[in-house]
């Protein structure tokens, strides 16, 4: 992995390219069926994203796959949402890495070093996520992963798979969710595509044939048509499960060995081990074993055998705690790079893509790769015409490794002056690596895509305007700021063509849904450079309504116009003084200097203050109401001192953070609640001098039982 950027900019610009091209390929895999790169380099590009992440917090985004399950569910299939999330796994790459995932369990749990931390080790098969529900012991609904939250409703074509039992026996409980992988074997992928490619020259027709065997599974699975699905040679592989009425054992292995015994195919190098090195020998037993499975797969996943530690364990964002998935390594290939295209992206940055001569690497056929930008460019000294190496995983992947014709005598290839979109000049500031084009709202590339991002899911979240009408109406000149789609009508949709009353009732009334979006939407919705889904969420919290918000942005405005060079001061020195002076006055925790800069200079640009207020003048923000849970200390700030003997103080700061309560690393006045272990010193007796409520940790714990 190439190193990560040394400012937050170069760093926010990054993450932003990275969204992007991580929400594409999700669509292409989860939603198309018609992924463009493989689970490596799909891997690589997450693990990226969270190197960036954990070297930049606050810039962590609202549309971060570090957030994200899969993607929507197809338009075609019911959408039903899952009785318990279908989560996500983290990965790992290495043998430390898996060690340092056995540290991390140790040190949350607390755990002794001689107690053992026996773990379950099986493939990662390369196929279609399914959660299977058995009400009664019956099969009443099967559904795909879909985006984690809803799946897709495919019944009707699980009851055709032979390997999925239609009853259980009664032995099982009463409610029991089956979660594997539906997938389609070596041998009869080829054989469907060798019958596809058939039957299209028997009717005179062009062959469509499956790239790739999990392609192949997921196309057949969610058919509209249940008797196609039954034409297809289908299988199903049991992991885990979702919801249940009870557990037929207290241990990952004992619950995958009772679903065995219920008539479910589970992989059969499925172990158990008790420590790290055993886990690393299956994971390498496995490994050499992969090209002789009848079945794909990239990797192995690893998770705590012990059902109680699950659960004190818990989840992190998309992911259980409890689990990795150890991906196998690297494949390399030899292609040439035809041609270097740029991009244009939502805040205007320019980034090369690299169009390669089709080559298949482990078995996925890669066109394109990032180039990362002009540097990257100068580096490798690539050239279109050049045999280069691309690498399945390491960076941001299909990645170019190695330039096998860099010292040849022909021209060098040049990074772009101008922007390809709007021919405004590119511009790159200084510190940065990155060229923008400073077309800014006269740039139809940046213009349609903020558009997108104003109407996207995480942003106003408006049902049914998506990119292609966006675009259609971009083109016509409908829509060009984000307030014309407020001035949308009836009668002009109904006068395009393919628009009925049905639809455009619909859009209108989607659309008017949105006249009051939550604070941190609106937010988020501006594309501000720098604040992301968290960052507006944390200053909705701050302020409350858009009136003080933008009191404080006011404030903000009149301190960065004030601000005056000292004697002797460079241009960098009054920018860092202007920009701390300003975190300040926006006065939010999680936001530093740079956006804090950021953010008033976005609006102190009469441009992007005239297009709020034209915005504001079809909406108006809704104000923070606080939401509380059912418990005692939900909204109350509580602070843990002390040596904690039962838990971590990670594990009882997850508790208190589920329970809808703040944690808080000093005892103030604005303390509600102090949980003192053994050791506790000046935090308990401040905690008593102000009068607030104490309790040992055994005291914690009725607390939190009463709230569950």
């Amino acid at each position: 992995m190439t190193g990560l950027p040394t400012t937050e900019k170069a760093a926010a610009a990054e993450l932003e390219h990275l969204a992007g091209e991580i929400a594409r390929h999700n669509r292409l895999y989860h939603t198309n069926d018609a992924p463009e790169i493989s689970d490596a380099d799909y891997d690589a590009l997450v693990r990226r994203n969270n190197a960036l992440e954990a070297a930049f917090p606050h810039l962590v985004r609202p549309d971060s796959p570090s957030r994200q399950v899969g993607a929507a569910p197809a338009g075609h299939l019911a959408k039903v949402q899952h009785a318990r999330p279908m989560t996500s796994l983290d990965n790992a790459f290495s043998d430390e890495e898996v060690e340092d995932f056995v540290a991390r369990i140790r040190r949350f749990l607390r755990l002794p070093e001689d107690e053992e931390v026996a773990l379950t080790a099986e493939p990662k098969i390369d196929g279609l996520s399914c959660s299977l529900r058995y009400e009664g012991r019956r099969l009443v609904q099967a559904l795909t992963r879909g985006d984690g939250t809803t799946g897709e409703d495919v019944t009707a074509n699980v009851r055709t798979i032979a390997d999925i039992p239609i009853t259980l026996p009664e032995d099982a409980p009463d409610i029991f969710e089956v979660r594997g992988e539906v997938y389609m074997a070596k041998a009869d992928f080829a054989a469907l595509n060798q019958r596809l490619a058939q039957e299209a020259a028997e009717n005179g027709k062009e062959a469509r044939q499956f790239a790739n065997p999990r392609n192949a599974a997921a196309g057949s699975l969610r058919q509209k048509d249940a008797a196609v699905t039954a034409r297809r040679p289908l299988r199903f592989l049991a992991h885990g499960w979702g919801e249940a009425s009870a557990l037929p054992g207290q241990t990952q292995s004992s619950v995958v060995a009772a679903v065995r015994q219920w008539g479910f195919p589970v992989a059969d190098d499925f172990a158990t081990v008790a420590t790290a090195a055993e886990a690393l020998a299956q994971y390498r037993a496995i490994e050499r074993k992969r090209a002789d499975l009848p079945f794909d797969i990239d990797g192995v996943v690893y998770k705590i055998d012990r059902l109680d530690w699950q659960e004190r364990l818990g989840f992190v964002a998309r992911a259980p705690r409890w689990a990795i998935a150890h991906k196998f390594p690297a494949e390399r290939a030899q292609t040439t790079l035809n041609d270097i295209d740029i991009q244009v992206g939502r805040t205007g940055k320019l980034t090369p893509v690299a169009k390669l001569e089709p080559v298949t690497v482990g078995g996925v056929v890669v066109r394109n790769a990032t180039l990362h930008n002009a540097d990257e460019v100068a580096r490798l000294g690539v050239r279109p015409g050049d045999r280069i190496v691309v690498q399945r995983a390491g960076d941001v992947i299909p990645q170019i490794v190695e330039n096998l014709t860099a010292g040849e005598s022909r021209p060098a290839w040049h990074f772009p002056t101008h922007c390809p979109e709007c021919g405004s000049e590119a511009v790159r500031e200084p510190g940065e690596v990155d060229w923008r084009c400073s077309g800014g709202l006269v740039c139809p590339a940046q213009q349609v895509e903020r558009l997108r991002h104003f109407a996207s899911r995480h942003a106003l979240d408006i049902e049914g305007l998506g990119i292609t009408n966006i675009e259609s109406f971009f083109a016509d000149k409908l829509i060009a700021t984000p307030a014309d789609i407020f001035r949308l009508t009836e009668e002009q949709l109904l006068a395009r063509e393919r628009w009925a009353e049905v639809s455009a009732r619909n859009l209108i009334a989607a659309i008017n849904a949105k006249r009051q979006p939550p604070l941190d939407r609106f937010l988020f919705a501006l594309g501000i450079r720098h604040i992301g889904e968290v960052t507006a969420r944390d200053l909705a919290r701050r302020w409350r309504s858009w009136n003080a918000f933008r009191g404080m942005v006011e404030a903000g405005i009149q301190k960065r116009d004030g601000m005056l060079r000292a004697v002797g001061e460079s241009d960098d020195k009054l920018l860092a003084r202007t920009a701390k002076e300003l975190a300040a006055i926006v006065d939010t925790k999680q936001v530093g200097p740079e956006v804090a800069l950021a953010l008033i200079d976005f609006f102190a640009e009469d441009r992007n203050d005239s297009a709020v207020a034209d915005l504001l003048g079809q909406l108006m923000p809704a104000d923070v109401v606080h939401e509380t849970r059912a418990s005692e200390i939900s909204g109350k700030t509580v602070v843990f001192t002390g040596t904690l003997e039962t838990m971590s103080r990670d594990e009882a700061k997850a508790q208190a953070e589920t329970l809808g309560a703040k944690v808080s690393g000093s005892v103030s006045a604005k303390t509600d609640l102090v949980v003192a272990g053994p050791g506790a010193g000046s935090k308990a007796k401040k905690a008593a001098e102000l009068g607030i409520r104490v309790v040992d940790e055994a005291g914690w714990q009725a607390i939190v039982s009463a709230a569950e």
